[in-house]
C-alpha cells in the first residue's frame, strides 16, 4: 500500500511538472490568433512557423548563440580559478581561511541587482559593455564561490597521501594537478560544470543590464519582444522551447556526475 501511494505521489508530482512545458509546446505550434483567441489542449491549426522565425530572424537566433558564447566562456573562467583555490582551502590552513571561504559563500547569497550597478559603471568606465566577457566575468562573482564550495568538499574526500606520493615520484605540481588529482575530482568538476552553466544560462538581470545588441542574450530578446500588433506569444513559446533544449542536453550528458555529487560532494 505504501509504495502504491508512493507511486501515485510521484506520478502527480510529474504530471504538475510537465504540464507547464506541455503548455509551452502547445503554444508554440499555434498562431498567434489561436493562441489569443482560443482555449485549445492541441493546436487547432499546427504552424511550425513560430520556430522558423526564430532560426531566420538574427535578432533572434543571435541571442542563442550570445547566450552560448558568454556562457561557455563563464564556465572555463569559473572553473579555472575555483579550481586552485579549492585546492588551497582543501589542503593548507592559513590565517582567515575560513573567514576567507566564508566571505566567499556571501557573494553567492547577494542578489544579482546590488551588483548591477557598479558592473554597469565600470564596464561603460573600461569599454567592456555590451561584450561577451563583460557579462562572462560578472557572473564569475557568483558562479566562482559556488564552484569552489562544491570542489572544496570534493577534494577534501580525496587522502593527502595520494600528493605526498607523487611528489616522491617525482611529479611536479602542475602534472600532478593535472594528470593525477583531477581525474579523483571529475564528478565534482562535471557538478560544478553544470551548476555555474545553469546559473549563467538562466540569469536574466545581469545579462540585460550589461549588455544591448552586441552581446545580448536570448532572455534578455524574449523580454523585449513586442509587434506593432502587441505580444507575439507563438514566437515567445517556440523561444521558451529552445531555451529548454540546452539545459536538458547538460543535464543529460552530467547526470552521472550530479548523482555522484548529491552522494559524495556538497550538493
Amino acid at each position: 500500500m505504501r509504495s502504491k501511494s508512493s507511486t501515485i505521489v510521484m506520478a502527480v508530482y510529474i504530471l504538475c511538472l510537465l504540464i507547464p512545458i506541455y503548455w509551452l509546446i502547445n503554444m508554440s505550434l499555434k498562431t498567434n490568433s489561436e493562441i489569443t483567441s482560443t482555449f485549445s489542449l492541441w493546436p487547432q491549426t499546427f504552424t511550425l512557423q513560430n520556430y522558423v522565425t526564430i532560426l531566420t530572424d538574427p535578432s533572434w537566433y543571435m541571442g542563442y548563440v550570445n547566450s552560448l558564447i558568454y556562457v561557455t566562456m563563464n564556465v572555463v573562467i569559473s572553473l579555472t580559478v575555483a579550481l586552485p583555490a579549492a585546492y588551497a582551502f582543501s589542503r593548507y590552513n592559513f590565517m582567515g581561511d575560513k573567514h576567507l571561504f566564508f566571505w566567499l559563500l556571501t557573494n553567492r547569497m547577494a542578489p544579482p541587482a546590488v551588483f548591477a550597478l557598479p558592473f554597469f559603471q565600470l564596464y561603460s568606465s573600461v569599454g567592456l559593455f555590451d561584450t561577451h566577457i563583460a557579462i562572462a566575468l560578472a557572473h564569475c562573482l557568483f558562479n566562482v564561490p559556488l564552484a569552489v564550495w562544491i570542489l572544496e568538499g570534493f577534494m577534501r574526500g580525496v587522502p593527502k597521501e595520494i600528493d605526498e606520493t607523487a611528489y616522491i615520484d617525482g611529479y611536479s605540481f602542475p602534472k600532478f594537478f593535472v594528470k593525477i588529482f583531477m581525474p579523483l575530482i571529475a564528478s565534482g568538476i562535471g557538478v560544478a560544470a553544470f551548476f555555474c552553466f545553469m546559473f549563467s544560462w538562466v540569469e536574466l538581470l545581469l545579462s540585460r543590464t550589461l549588455a544591448t545588441v552586441n552581446a545580448k542574450s536570448i532572455a534578455a530578446t524574449m523580454t523585449r519582444t513586442v509587434s506593432a500588433s502587441g505580444m507575439d506569444w507563438g514566437v515567445l513559446a517556440a523561444a521558451g522551447v529552445l531555451t529548454i533544449v540546452p539545459g536538458a542536453l547538460v543535464i543529460y550528458f552530467v547526470r552521472n556526475y550530479i548523482a555522484k555529487g548529491f552522494a559524495l560532494g556538497r550538493v
